[in-house]
């Protein structure tokens, strides 16, 4: 073989190599992201105080959380898509529940006790039980289109894990929307919207990642 049809051929096997699995997970919350974020403005769209809400600590802190979810649950799924299980992947949401943790504390630190129940319940519960599951669908398909090929020791597990990814998506655009800044709001509904898509994950994580 002559030199310049073995590069050719190193490049063309190359080229055919499938991508990394980080790159397939950055793929797809890409493509689903893009999706769920032309839904969110044609039904939701920015609460139209955003401006003023950027600069308030309540609305950073609540970004910050949802946007750590986001790294954790990618890591969780990166790590649970493997043949090999990670020993403890429960300590891959441990930095999200030290800083909700930490919010709540604070918040309740805060606020008189007499405000605790209504800074909890808010006023859009029932919208963000809805609106995050929905826009968690787009990358939740997306996922599982882009991660049919892995092996993963647990598919229901690994399939879990991508419904948090979704449901994390989900919550980081409605937040974005929401009118409810309090940690307490967060820490109740967000984290009660995403059940259903980590359920539904699960569902389908046994029937599609089966290896």
């Amino acid at each position: 073989m002559k030199t310049d049809q073995l590069l050719e051929a190193l490049v063309a096997d190359r080229d055919a190599r499938p991508r990394s699995l980080t790159g397939r997970l950055r793929g797809a919350m890409a493509v689903g992201i893009a999706l769920s974020f032309a839904l969110f403005l044609c039904l939701l769209g920015f609460r139209h105080d955003i401006g003023a809400a950027l600069t308030t600590w309540r609305f950073e802190l609540k970004i910050a959380i949802v946007g750590l979810a986001l790294v954790v649950a990618f890591r969780l799924c990166r790590a649970l898509l493997r043949p090999v299980p990670p020993a403890h992947p429960a300590l891959y949401l441990l930095p999200l529940a030290l800083l909700l943790a930490a919010a709540v504390a604070l918040e309740l630190a805060l606020v008189p006790m007499s405000a605790w129940e209504t800074r909890m319940i808010g006023t859009n519960s029932m919208v963000c039980l809805t609106a995050v599951p929905v826009l968690s669908l787009a990358p939740l398909a997306a996922l599982f289109a882009m991660v049919r090929t892995a092996a993963p020791a647990s598919p229901r597990r690994a399939g879990a894990a991508l419904g948090l990814l979704a449901a994390s998506a989900g919550a980081a655009l409605y937040a974005f929307h929401c009118f409810d800044d309090s940690p307490l709001f967060v820490l109740v509904w967000y984290c009660l919207a995403t059940f259903p898509v980590i359920l539904l994950g699960a569902f389908a994580g046994g029937r599609l990642l089966r290896w």
